[in-house]
């Protein structure tokens, strides 16, 4: 009996399906001050919370624009935060997408082979006019708390 072969590209049409909808194209950068709105708004969110987070947004190249840490917030979040945010703008789909995958277990296993994906909640797109200009990376509360904080860094920037 013959097996097919899951290839690189059937994951990622696997992911696609599950998000229920086609990923946004590639756009121009995000700006520096959007970055910054959109990270300001997000640690007014975790300090009201007293959540300490670090903060990393980069451009639809995934290519760092801002980071912040904030005061007293552990130094292991800044490269999961990172992570998160690439993972998000070179998939064009949130972390969480992959977190979900893997915790089906069987073929979602397949995610631990990409070494440069974070699987975890906290990483999102940043989408303009149906185009992604860029991604945010939230890391140092539960899972759940980092998905939130970066929900509220990209509502900021579709007010």
């Amino acid at each position: 009996m013959i097996r097919p072969i899951v290839t690189m590209f059937m994951l990622t049409t696997a992911f696609a399906t599950r998000a229920a909808e086609t990923p946004p194209s590639y756009g121009p950068a995000i700006r520096l001050n959007e970055a910054r709105e959109c990270v300001v708004a997000a640690a007014a969110y975790a300090l009201k919370h007293k959540w300490l987070m670090v903060m990393t947004v980069v451009d639809s190249g995934g290519h760092v624009v801002l980071t912040e840490r904030m005061d007293n917030a552990q130094y292991g979040s800044v490269t999961p935060a990172l992570k998160k945010a690439r993972t998000a703008a070179a998939f064009r789909r949130p972390s969480k997408v992959f977190e979900d995958l893997l915790a089906q277990g069987g073929v979602g296993l397949r995610i631990l082979r990409l070494t440069e994906v974070l699987p975890v909640d906290g990483g999102l797109p940043i989408v303009r006019k149906g185009a992604l200009i860029g991604a945010i990376g939230i890391s140092g509360g539960t899972s759940v708390q980092d998905g939130e904080v970066a929900a509220v860094c990209v509502a900021a920037l579709t007010r």
